[in-house]
Formats: structure tokens, C-alpha cells, sequence
């Protein structure tokens, strides 16, 4: 039901730190008021995904990683969606990215944006 979900489309990457922790807070957030999360990684945002470079991320100097905000946001159930022109786009392959993300078509976005009550883009 589109009231209970929540799509979170992030281009924002390793570029823009300051950028970096938001959304996934945002998205834990939601999950603890009970909406179903997904987040859509696109363009620099997909690089979050990739092993060992979230961990080298720091929005705030001092403050967690990217890559610990990302995890306390699979921990509370948030989806991990990458988009597999942005994949191409940085020479990355499936195997690069942490497990919890899934691949999907750029067509998926439009998919779940559309299902969705809250569209939120970084």
C-alpha cells in the first residue's frame, strides 16, 4: 500500500560527505515509524554501496562513517536498490557492492516512486 512506503533516491556520493549520512538516517527513521523503506542508489550514490569506500566517507569530522549509517539503516530493514546504468557508469560489478544491495533497471525507480507515498531525493 503506497500509504506505508517510503523511496529514498540517492545520487549523492563520496563527492558531497556532508550529504552522505541524511538519507540514511531519514530512512531508519521511517522504518521505526513503521514505513517500508527502499532506497534507490543512482549516478555517485551507488559508490556508497561499493565494499570499503562507505567506510572512508565522513559527513562530519570526528562523527560515524557513511558506512555506519548505512548499516544501522539495514539493520532496521531498510531495501538497498542500485541502478544498473550507474553500475556501468563506474565500472563496477555486482560482486563490488555489500551483499544487502540489489540490482535493478533504472525502470524499477519509476516502479517504486510510483508506489510510494514519500518520494525523497539527495
Amino acid at each position: 500500500m503506497a500509504e506505508d512506503k517510503v523511496l529514498i533516491i540517492m545520487t549523492s556520493g563520496p563527492d558531497t560527505p556532508r550529504r552522505c549520512a541524511t538519507p540514511f538516517f531519514f530512512a531508519t527513521l521511517a522504518t521505526a515509524m513503521d514505513y517500508e523503506v527502499t532506497m534507490f542508489f543512482t549516478i555517485d550514490g551507488t559508490l556508497l554501496l561499493k565494499k570499503g569506500l562507505a567506510e572512508t566517507v565522513y559527513p562530519k569530522a570526528g562523527g560515524k562513517s557513511a558506512a555506519e549509517f548505512r548499516q544501522e539503516a539495514i539493520e532496521a530493514g531498510v531495501k538497498m536498490t542500485a541502478c544498473s546504468a550507474s553500475l556501468e557508469l563506474h565500472d563496477l560489478k555486482p560482486e563490488d557492492l555489500i551483499p544487502e544491495a540489489k540490482i535493478v533497471g533504472g525502470a524499477s525507480m519509476w516502479q517504486m516512486a510510483e508506489d510510494s507515498k514519500t518520494v525523497l531525493t539527495f
